[in-house]
């Protein structure tokens, strides 16, 4: 839809002072991260809230507070702790971006969340958004967002008939996204349009009749509003397959540390091998004393871009002539570490199945 430079700058002021009003009765006040609001609290929050939703972030956040309340607590952190703060959050990129991105505020901007775009933006794990959010949010700058709550908005809004995920179609959204943040209440206004986003203008079933634009909404005008935003053209992920074993001493477990890039960068995590002709083959190498393979039900994990199918293999063996290079851990121990989800649950139930027996021993 095009809109004529007269209507747009009216309806731009129109959007932000509804969209405040809207905010200042129903908006959200009681955030962890509002209370005490502080650049550090406010950029950790936006990166658990990369493609998480709030709920989800609430406990993540507050626990990972309580384990680091400054930046200086997080670089002094080692990796192994920041990761296990963050196991089950997903998208472990970002814990591994959030350390490296804190000792360099420690070491280069002595311990100051910097207040500049171009230095914010210049840390690990922080793009053009997240940096806009910090700026906004937590020095009341007027930096517009683009995340997506707010593209499914102005998506619907101005009934965009591209992918919003398009370059072109992008570029759009962000000179529309400026166009319409005519307030200098920039905090308030960038928490409002991402609560717009997330508890009106939702993915699925959108309460328009509560909507506080819906005057203007060129989508719910043509009666289409779940037909935007457009829909990435469709594609079919691929489907790998991994073979992962899990050798048990006792109620000990291995564990390999995995590389710092791909997926679960930096997590603790079982050997992983392409298939079980490549596990068998070293077994002989990893010790003398090794019992027989039991095949456990497989699964699936699905990332963005593909499926994973794990084929877990359990085997006790004998920790003194282990010969594979990793780490030993109980089980406890091994849980309180920086985990994979899927690999987090495969431990569990065997450590349940640990204490089962430990109480059947003690009953007998």
């Amino acid at each position: 839809m095009q809109v004529n430079n007269a209507q747009s700058q009216s309806q731009s002021s129109r959007f932000a002072d509804l969209l405040l009003a809207w905010f200042d009765v129903s908006g959200r006040h009681d955030l962890p991260w509002q209370h005490p609001k502080s650049p550090y609290r406010v950029w950790v929050s936006e990166i658990m809230l990369q493609q998480t939703q709030v709920q989800t972030v609430i406990p993540y956040f507050e626990r990972f507070m309580s384990a680091f309340p400054t930046v200086q607590d997080l670089a002094a952190a080692s990796q192994d702790d920041v990761l296990s703060h963050w196991s089950g959050l997903g998208y472990y990129a970002r814990g591994r971006n959030l350390h490296k991105a804190a000792r360099i505020i420690v070491t280069e901007h002595g311990g100051e969340f910097p207040n500049c775009f171009d230095e914010i933006v210049a840390l690990p794990g922080i793009g053009r958004s997240t940096a806009a959010a910090i700026l906004s949010i937590a020095f009341k700058q007027k930096y517009a967002i683009l995340d997506g709550n707010v593209k499914r908005v102005l998506s619907r809004y101005d009934a965009i008939d591209q992918w919003p995920g398009e370059k072109q179609t992008e570029t759009k959204l962000w000179h529309r996204a400026e166009d319409l943040m005519q307030t200098e209440r920039a905090d308030d206004y960038t928490q409002a349009i991402m609560d717009l986003g997330a508890t009106i203008c939702r993915r699925t079933r959108p309460l328009c009749r509560e909507c506080p634009v819906k005057a203007d909404c060129q989508a719910l005008k043509a009666d289409k509003v779940t037909a935007y935003p457009v829909s990435k053209p469709k594609t079919q992920k691929p489907t790998r397959q991994v073979v992962m074993l899990m050798a048990l001493d006792g109620e000990r477990i291995f564990l390999q540390k995995r590389p710092q890039t791909g997926i679960w960068g930096g997590l603790w995590s079982l050997p992983q091998f392409d298939n079980d002709a490549q596990l068998n083959a070293i077994l002989p190498q990893a010790g003398e004393q090794v019992g027989s393979l039991e095949a456990l039900p497989e699964f699936k994990h699905s990332f963005t871009h593909y499926h994973l199918i794990i084929q877990p293999r359990k085997i006790e063996v004998d920790a003194k002539v282990w010969g594979l290079a990793g780490q030993w851990m109980n089980l406890p121990q091994a849980l309180a570490m920086g985990l994979p989800a899927p690999i987090r649950k495969l431990i569990e139930k065997t450590e349940s199945k640990h204490v089962k027996n430990r109480q059947l021993r003690k009953n007998g």
